[in-house]
């Protein structure tokens, strides 16, 4: 497993939708990329000026929600995953 740095959290990403409302099947090329997934793992808190470490708001296991193209993709074994900072999730659901 992949243990971030800093403020960083690693998100898997929710699958992307293979059919519509109305039961069209997208292909791979007309699917968008989610918005959402849930934590797998957080890291230790922004390091402050005083030396010491801020508090991760976002924890194991939260859905969140975060901006289209924020994070970076990472692929471990066949499992993808996205690191990003805490300041890109947008909301916890």
């Amino acid at each position: 497993m992949i243990q971030p740095l800093g403020d960083r959290i690693v998100v898997r990403p929710a699958k992307a939708e293979a059919m519509t409302v109305s039961g069209i099947v997208l292909p791979d090329t007309a699917r968008e990329r989610p918005q959402e997934g849930e934590v797998v793992a957080v890291g230790s808190g922004q390091l402050l000026e005083n030396g010491k470490r801020g508090p991760m708001e976002i924890k194991i296991g939260d859905t969140v929600i975060y901006a289209r193209y924020s994070g970076t993709e990472v692929k471990v074994g066949r499992d993808e995953y996205l690191i990003m900072r805490e300041s890109d999730v947008l909301a916890i659901r």
